[in-house]
């Protein structure tokens, strides 16, 4: 393969799990992703670990993010960091992680809005109106 050659290098058997945390797309950026294993977001095969350790085929990820939590298996060692349908097929969703996502969503869904501070004039209204019982 010369210098000048776009085509990606083959993918080797293993990879850093920041940079494979990155290429499959589920931080934004690669520090992002190293602070989430060194913050204890990120498990291999149940274990706490470096952002330095090598992924390979077939280790199990918990991934915590935000309020989101993925359990995948790795399926592959990406090249680079495609596009999102490209990193999908680097890792595969166990089916209870999938379900319990469904499920969180579904209650924020449903689950009323957060206030966002002090009530405005007309919320205060309303809300005496509700405890004086004239509403």
């Amino acid at each position: 393969m010369t210098r000048n050659d776009p085509s990606p290098q083959p993918a080797t058997g293993s990879l850093r799990l920041d940079k494979w945390l990155w290429c499959a797309r589920f931080f934004k950026s690669r520090g992002l992703a190293h602070d989430a294993v060194e913050g204890g977001h990120v498990q291999v095969n149940g274990e706490r670990v470096k952002a330095s350790r090598h992924v390979r085929v077939g280790d199990r990820l918990r991934i915590t993010r935000e309020r989101e939590r993925y359990e995948v298996e790795v399926t592959g060692i990406p090249a680079r960091r495609g596009p999102a349908s490209e990193a999908r097929q680097h890792f595969l969703e166990t089916p209870e992680s999938e379900a319990a996502r469904a499920h969180a969503r579904e209650l924020d869904r449903l689950t009323a809005p957060v206030a966002s501070g002090r009530p405005d004039k007309r919320e205060r209204r309303d809300l005496l109106r509700m405890l004086k019982g004239r509403g």
